[in-house]
């Protein structure tokens, strides 16, 4: 469509006004057009609207860019609540949007009355005008959080531009210190601070490291499904802007324009509160989804990518085997059962059902494509016959036919049959699971299954589809092919490898007196007495008399026999049935069995009595979770005894042992300071052990997307302050929650996150970091106890804490939000101890507070300044990168904190005496946090050197201003009306909401 004179002249005015009167904010108003502009783009449409392609952008200035979009989509949303609420509705958005960057401007800008303008502006509105208000903010900090993640991968393509036309390969970022050929560069010359490596050490270390990203469900993604996937399409929308911002047509332009506009207003009417509480079967379908859609195509390239790094960096000999496994997943999604009476054994069974069809489904379409790529037949000579002969080849042809004329396509037939029937086998067992559990059917059993295929006709090893598409590679490369070879099959090849046929296998994880119950009701049903009643020897004498017994337990199902009721108690049988279940699946189905709240060696014992008692052929690996500071603090003496019994030993598989270190609940348990400590010197204790009995420790590092929960947003640096010894190539960690879709919900981000992975493994290995000098062992050990003693005298001992906490936060409405399958407590009795770490963190985030992350910090490092030993802790902080990480993040948390919106909540909520009391003391603890890490950091700024982070709470902190104040009226409003009231249920949605903005805008949740 061609552009009429007058036409142009209209959008060159435009954007010539635009270019006069700039916005004076990263994140523009919502203000509303005139009438006139209205009248405008009814016959202009999208070119006379907000765009993508406004004069006078500079396209070499990314801060510039990522204005431009926010400012766009923030006058689309806006035109958005015009229509569909009126402009006075949006005007009265904009005048809390304006007193809110006048409150942030104030000098007395973090005093608590520069929200007195907000509260009063907030308080006459009626409760469906704060719904929509606080849907306007909320949205208007999800569409920023598209158009920053997209900022980021525009300036990752940037780099690699730049690194290309400087002559270097630009496959990954080789200037970049924590990318994989940047670590590689500095380790091959010995820049940097690094000494120097060689080749085969470093080509070693990358083709045996790997990194298994284990995928949780637990519950800190806020926004739904629906939501996430449009902000993908915004995302889309502006990487295709970028790439025709120069060369693109007027129509092309419009088209794009068009496409945002349509997707803003369609997330303005769509609903961001989930009414439905997930089954653990959604959760494990909204796990898997990023591994379909995201990391299918994005890992193969990667590891390409890594490929012609490694060639470039150290030679062409020095590739990427096509078989080594940098990267493999797993899942805890259908398989963790610790606290969540919804994951049952059949759950379990469908999920493991339902990734193997999908990993079938995706392989067959993958081969099928194969066959169309791989069409031709290998070099003849004049006289007919093979220039080149194989042992793979002759593989080829004896299935094919020695006369085929397309004979890998004739080889991979078979293969994408196979895989077509693994995947119909997949649903036919699992519509026979929902008929046995009387289920009303779930994703695949629609209509009644015709098929009776056998296990027989299907993949259930993943060896069998890697020899048949090695064949391939090797016939192909073996007959002058080998640039075929390494084309899409390689790609094939390397998704097998990563995924298998099950896309993810599973954890089990359990609650060690579950196991405990279960053996107790066995000894009571033998006659032998109550197990729970037995001392520690006691149980270990037994279970290690009976792991060498061949005599079972148990007879299969005898706990459900009449007359036995007396002797298994309900949670029994669902733990020995979880153990039936775990005996009847296929290989790679099911992954480690991880017991939570593990504190001694019977309890470990206990979980492999119960594997070999069900007839499990082999084993699950049996890995211990240490999580609070007691638990930590004993977990070398509970390892030590464990590895003394020979016939644990011998249950080893390579006498290879994975542990598990809970970051959450140790930091819940004893404050961020001494739980990291204890975190530190418990791998450092394990790793003595393990070389005492010969063992190869694994650790599985729990961690959650907050610092509160063990999370750190600079994983290179997290991962090489490690203690030394600890991952040896091998790191086993959890993504959770937001955490999953922020690292690998969009391509480029995925490809980077995989790339930082990589790169902080392979440095870690060549890193000299000596263990901390005694003294600095003996100032961390009295760090701890005086921020724990801290920590737990407000947490633990206070009285007025609970009754505080649960009428300041928003913790006892969280309930409300269905993000999650299970409970927000292990136990349905029970105070702060017994509620999960996410809700904990979560609540304290809401506010503005960040208690968990810095209470007892400020008080340990202040006590120490003031003593003969001020030096040792300065010298500790410049000299030591693990302590110096620590601390650093507990500032940049600070940095996001806010007292006066902890305040605002305190005297909008809180009406006892005693727990105002205790709001104030809290507040005058994270002023002497603050002093304590800015005097021992030298700085005069809390997190002064952190630019981008600074600039973003900058641009972002009037936003979440307005929805503090919103959510703080709204949980007044909420806790006064009448339950099951209309008003109840409005109040409830405008809640909901305010908790995603406010998630939104802290950039995490739990």
């Amino acid at each position: 469509m061609m552009l009429s004179a007058s036409r142009r002249a209209v959008v060159a005015a435009r954007n010539a006004a635009r270019s006069r009167h700039p916005s004076s904010s990263h994140l523009r108003s919502f203000a509303p057009r005139s009438t006139h502009h209205q009248q405008q783009r009814a016959w202009l449409s999208s070119l006379d609207e907000p765009t993508l392609f406004p004069a006078q952008m500079d396209t070499t200035n990314d801060d510039h860019m990522l204005r431009s979009d926010v400012r766009t989509m923030g006058n689309l949303l806006g035109d958005a609540i015009a229509l569909h609420h009126g402009e006075d509705v949006l005007d009265k958005v904009e005048k809390l949007r304006n007193m809110a960057k006048q409150s942030r401007s104030n000098i007395s800008g973090v005093s608590e009355e520069r929200l007195a303008p907000m509260v009063d502006f907030v308080g006459p509105l009626s409760n469906k005008e704060i719904v929509v208000i606080s849907r306007a903010f909320a949205h208007f900090l999800g569409v920023a959080n598209a158009a920053e993640a997209h900022q980021r991968c525009r300036r990752l393509k940037m780099d690699l531009t730049k690194e290309g036309s400087e002559g270097l390969l630009g496959a990954l970022h080789e200037t970049k210190r924590d990318s994989t050929p940047g670590v590689l560069k500095n380790l091959l010359n010995g820049t940097a601070g690094n000494k120097k490596v060689s080749k085969d050490e470093l080509f070693q270390s990358l083709t045996n490291q790997t990194v298994e990203l284990v995928l949780t469900a637990h519950p800190t993604q806020v926004n739904r499904r629906t939501l996430l996937e449009k902000h993908g399409r915004v995302q889309k929308i502006l990487n295709d802007a970028d790439s025709i911002r120069e060369k693109g047509t007027p129509y092309q332009h419009q088209l794009l324009d068009d496409a945002l506009r349509r997707e803003v207003a369609s997330i303005w009417q769509t609903d961001e509160v989930s009414r439905v509480k997930p089954s653990p079967q959604d959760e494990a379908a909204r796990g898997t989804l990023v591994i379909e859609t995201v990391l299918w195509e994005v890992l193969p390239s990667f590891l390409r990518k890594l490929d012609a790094e490694m060639k470039s960096a150290m030679g062409d000999e020095y590739g990427l085997p096509l078989t080594a496994s940098p990267f493999v997943f797993a899942s805890w999604m259908g398989g963790d059962r610790d606290g969540n009476p919804n994951v049952t054994p059949g759950v379990t069974r469908e999920v493991c059902l339902t990734n193997r069809i999908k990993a079938a489904t995706l392989l067959e379409a993958d081969v099928r494509e194969l066959m169309g790529l791989i069409s031709g037949n290998p070099p003849r000579g004049m006289d007919g016959s093979c220039r080149f002969k194989s042992a793979a080849m002759e593989k080829v042809r004896e299935r094919a036919g020695m006369e085929s004329r397309a004979p890998y396509r004739s080889y991979l037939h078979p293969v994408a049959t196979k895989l077509a029937n693994t995947a119909a086998w997949g649903r036919q067992e699992l519509q026979k699971l929902h008929k046995k559990n009387n289920s009303d059917g779930g994703e695949y059993d629609e209509k009644p299954s015709t098929t009776n295929i056998t296990s027989d006709e299907v993949y259930l090893n993943k060896d069998e589809l890697m020899e048949e598409l090695l064949t391939v590679h090797e016939s192909l490369s073996g007959t002058g092919n080998a640039i075929v070879a390494n084309g899409r099959l390689a790609d094939v090849i390397r998704k097998v490898s990563a995924f298998g046929l099950t896309l993810v296998p599973l954890d089990v994880r359990q609650e060690s007196d579950r196991h405990s119950e279960a053996l107790d009701c066995i000894t009571k049903y033998l006659g032998l007495g109550s197990y729970l009643q037995w001392d520690e020897g006691a149980r270990v004498n037994w279970i290690t008399h009976q792991l060498q017994s061949k005599r079972p337990l148990l007879r299969a199902g005898s706990w459900n026999e009449a007359g036995n009721e007396e002797f298994f108690t309900d949670t029994a049988k669902d733990t020995l049935e979880t153990y039936e279940m775990i005996s009847e699946q296929f290989e790679d189905s099911l992954g480690a069995y991880v017991i939570s709240q593990c504190t001694s060696a019977s309890d470990i014992l206990a979980v492999l009595l119960l594997q070999r008692d069900a007839g499990v052929k082999k084993p699950l690996r049996v890995v211990p979770l240490f999580e609070t500071l007691e638990d930590l603090q004993g977990a070398a003496a509970t390892m030590d005894q464990l590895l003394s019994i020979p016939s644990y030993i011998g249950s080893l598989e390579g006498r290879k042992q994975e542990v598990m270190i809970g970051y959450s609940d140790s930091a819940k348990d004893a404050g961020r300071l001494a739980a990291s400590w204890a975190q530190y010197e418990t791998q450092v204790e394990l790793s003595e052990v393990a070389k005492k009995h010969s063992v190869d420790f694994v650790y599985f590092h729990g961690k959650g997307g907050t610092v509160g929960r063990g999370g750190n947003p600079n994983t290179f640096d997290a991962i090489v302050s490690h203690a030394p010894g600890t991952i040896n190539g091998q790191f086993r960690v959890t993504e959770q929650g937001e955490m999953i879709n922020q690292n690998f919900g969009y391509s480029d981000r995925a490809e980077r996150t995989l790339d930082l992975y990589t790169a902080a493994v392979l440095a870690e290995q060549h890193t000299d970091r000596p263990l901390p000098t005694k003294e600095w062992k003996d100032m961390m050990d009295k760090l701890s106890e005086i921020s724990c003693d801290a920590y737990r005298k407000i947490v633990r001992e206070d009285d007025r804490f609970v009754p505080y906490f649960r009428t300041a936060t928003p913790e006892q409405e969280l309930s409300n939000l269905n993000i999650g399958s299970r409970p927000a407590k292990r136990k349905a009795s029970g105070g702060v101890e017994s509620l999960r770490a996410i809700p904990w963190i979560f609540a304290w985030t809401q506010t503005r507070s960040n208690l968990p992350t810095w209470l007892g910090v400020g008080e340990a490092i202040n006590e120490v300044l003031a003593s003969e030993d001020e030096q040792t802790l300065r010298t500790m902080y410049k000299e030591w990168d693990t302590f110096r990480t620590t601390i650093d993040l507990v500032e940049m948390i600070l940095s996001k904190s806010d007292p006066s919106i902890a305040r605002h909540y305190e005297n909008v909520l809180v009406s006892d005496p005693e727990a105002v009391s205790l709001g104030t003391e809290i507040r005058k603890i994270h002023d002497g946090a603050e002093r304590a890490i800015m005097d021992l950091s030298g700085h005069k700024k809390l997190s002064e050197n952190d630019h981008l982070l600074l600039r973003l709470m900058e641009v972002r902190n009037p936003y979440v201003d307005c929805l503090n104040v919103l959510q703080a009226e709204t949980l007044k409003r909420l806790r006064q009306s009448e339950e099951g009231s209309s008003e109840e249920a409005v109040l409830k949605d405008a809640l909901l909401t305010t908790i995603t903005g406010v998630a939104n805008g802290m950039g995490n949740t739990g």
